[in-house]
């Protein structure tokens, strides 16, 4: 539980607030959510001051400067909240169990904005906390841009604005286009990238902690118009405190997407307090989006459509039960078609994704291993990634 409180008056007015509780709700009540009275002193006259952002400032000089200049942690809130204030929503582009997302116009430059519904203000707060981590940006992972709430009394709106993509998640991509081997390592190589800088801890004054995703799938990485790699929605993720040996675990209720969980996670035998565990969970679900690209490489002249893991064997919404029979009892995993075996490139992918998806998390390839791999693979088929 938390409570937000701001002020504008004067220097120094934090010293006066005193922010407290409501009294939590008696069984029976209804829940009363009173943090909007306090809302309308959070505006910080942004109207009367539309130019705060001097004109011909891009996203990208904003940005930059608050790197160079500042914690490396994002744009200063100020600033996150003017841009918030002035996007136009333009589209409508998708829709998931935690809301929508726009595509929206920031004095003309395109960025995509979701919006969380109420209900999910746990994963909107997670997530903008996780792309505040100092050093998180990375080209490999979605460029984060604000986060705002607005609303009124009656209604609240939880935004996160971050670069927009064209050509959609991989998912979308992969289920549109073929791929040939340089095309395949760039995305793997650029997404297995993104996951390494997550994974890693920096050390120093201005250090990252490291970060599991605990959501990996196709859906959740987006492809940019350069043909790599970015990684996205990271409401899930958990951050590992190396100070005090704890794993910072997010409050919200939503769990990972079945189809994708590893079966120490389908059985429940995951150690919860040892944060390896959930970096090696990531790397399972790696290696079953290595099988759905490595599918869409032609070779031969042949090409697997598009097909999600384990689409054969589950239904199209598989329960726990269905995904636990199918990886945990029977220990199946998603299969190789003939002409992978006589592709050099292929072969070597299916070797890795086997390794990522091993049943003993401890048998999984890291994800710096997995980069160095596809490196060699690039070099020896004389591939600029």
């Amino acid at each position: 539980r938390r409570i937000l409180e701001c002020c504008t008056d004067q220097d120094f007015c934090n010293r006066d607030l005193h922010p407290t509780l409501p009294p939590l709700k008696r069984p029976g009540e209804t829940q009363q959510y009173n943090r909007q009275v306090t809302r309308a002193r959070y505006s910080m006259g942004l109207e009367q001051d539309e130019s705060f952002i001097p004109a011909g400032e891009s996203l990208k000089d904003l940005i930059e400067q608050s790197q160079s200049s500042g914690s490396g942690s994002g744009l200063p809130l100020l600033v996150q909240r003017t841009i918030a204030k002035q996007i136009q929503m333009v589209k409508q582009i998708g829709k998931g169990r935690y809301g929508e997302v726009w595509m929206g116009r920031w004095r003309g430059e395109r960025v995509a904005v979701k919006v969380f519904f109420t209900t999910e203000e746990a994963s909107w707060f997670r997530e903008t906390e996780i792309y505040q981590t100092v050093l998180m940006r990375h080209e490999n992972i979605l460029g984060f841009i604000a986060a705002d709430i607005k609303g009124t009394g009656s209604w609240t709106q939880l935004y996160l604005i971050t670069d927009y993509h064209e050509n959609g998640s991989l998912y979308d991509y992969l289920k549109s286009t073929t791929l040939d081997s340089k095309a395949l390592l760039r995305l793997a190589y650029s997404a297995v990238s993104g996951l390494c800088h997550l994974h890693t801890e920096i050390f120093g004054t201005q250090g990252k902690p490291a970060i599991a995703h605990r959501d990996l799938k196709s859906k959740n990485i987006l492809v940019k118009k350069n043909g790599t790699c970015c990684i996205a929605d990271l409401g899930l993720a958990v951050k590992f405190i190396s100070d005090t040996n704890e794993v910072d675990i997010p409050p919200n209720t939503r769990v990972g997407t079945k189809r994708y969980m590893p079966p120490e996670v389908l059985d429940e035998s995951l150690n919860r307090c040892h944060f390896q565990s959930y970096i090696m969970a990531d790397m399972y679900s790696f290696g079953l989006i290595l099988w759905e690209m490595a599918r869409r490489c032609v070779s031969g002249g042949i090409v697997e459509e598009y097909q999600l893991p384990y689409h054969e064997l589950v239904p199209t919404d598989p329960s726990y039960e269905d995904m636990r029979e199918v990886v945990c009892i029977k220990r199946q995993r998603p299969s190789f078609a003939n002409r992978w075996s006589s592709d050099e490139c292929l072969r070597l992918m299916g070797k890795l994704m086997t390794e990522c998806w091993a049943h003993n998390p401890a048998s999984r390839l890291t994800a710096l291993r997995v980069k160095k791999t596809l490196a060699k693979m690039s070099e020896s088929q004389d591939i600029k990634l």
